[in-house]
């Protein structure tokens, strides 16, 4: 069938104008059933090297639970020696150990250890028993439901995720202007003043390091759930004193964890909602056999 030249150049520029749009084509294609054409794979496939493959651990809201009687007895084995928690927690997030006796107590912490009485001291009384007192607990950052951190960060540098709850932290937002250490009632952030690089013994390179001048804190391991891993820290514990889950979820071994065991948090009367459960209180006591949970470990 004979063909003007008219029609033959405007077949000729919508061929030119289609093989031009292929390769923005494939970059667009992001439906992992989407097939790719004339390249007979499919967009997931394609996804860049490096990007987590795995599925992402996904929640309501996310909290964890310390069981103390778990941590009490481990530790009582092991002469109150054991930072299983905390050696995971400092090499997966690169965080620095800044010598105490050099900089006048300087020190960046993510999850450390507390005596009971200093981590609780609103819950003490004349018959508390002394052991209990100086019992060593790990504390973290509580990740609360109604943070004061994040209302008062002029930058959006530390937010609430909505979608889990967790209090996020952006470096390269971060200002350092402090308000957020300032705000937490907890002492859960710690505040650069040197460059914590050279501090780090062991480098882990699948994690950022920070700089001078800016804050960083727990983010409950936000980068393992993306890879559908748990935190480093409840990994870690070889006590099993750790549990970490979802408040809304339907997992009934995590539930019943604060159903069945009388718990507290941490100056719940400040209104914040703390997200971490301490569990096995009565226990430091006697036996709590018959406890039920207390009125605060229920979630609004």
């Amino acid at each position: 069938m004979a063909i003007d030249r008219r029609k033959f150049m405007k077949i000729a520029g919508l061929a030119a104008a289609g093989a031009a749009a292929s390769p923005a084509a494939r970059l667009l294609a992001t439906d992992e059933n989407v097939a790719i054409p004339d390249a007979g794979i499919t967009a997931a496939e394609q996804a860049p090297a490096g990007l987590p493959q795995e599925h992402p651990l996904t929640a309501g809201r996310w909290a964890m639970v310390v069981d103390l009687r778990k941590c009490e007895e481990y530790n009582a084995a092991h002469g109150n020696s054991c930072t299983h928690c905390m050696d995971a927690c400092n090499h997966t997030h690169n965080v620095p150990d800044i010598p105490a006796d050099q900089f006048g107590g300087e020190e960046i912490k993510w999850i450390w250890k507390e005596h009971f009485g200093h981590a609780f001291h609103n819950q003490r009384h004349p018959f508390q028993r002394e052991h209990l007192e100086h019992l060593p607990i790990p504390v973290l950052c509580n990740h609360c439901d109604n943070p004061p951190c994040v209302r008062v960060c002029p930058t959006q540098a530390t937010f609430k995720r909505e979608e889990d709850g967790i209090v996020m932290m952006d470096w390269h937002r971060c200002i350092g202007c402090r308000y957020c250490v300032v705000a937490c009632p907890y002492g859960s952030r710690s505040f650069n003043w040197r460059d914590p690089r050279p501090f780090i013994d062991e480098l882990n390179p699948d994690f950022p390091t920070r700089t001078r001048g800016v804050v960083e804190k727990c983010t409950f391991c936000e980068e393992r759930l993306a890879r559908g891993e748990g935190p480093a820290c409840v990994e870690a514990c070889p006590a099993g004193a750790l549990t970490f889950g979802d408040l809304e979820g339907d997992d009934p071994e995590f539930r019943n964890l604060l159903a069945n065991n009388f718990s507290l948090r941490r100056k719940p009367e400040l209104g914040t909602q703390p997200e971490v459960y301490y569990i096995g209180v009565a226990g430091s006591h006697g036996s709590d056999d018959d406890s039920h949970s207390s009125e605060e470990a229920s979630h609004d």
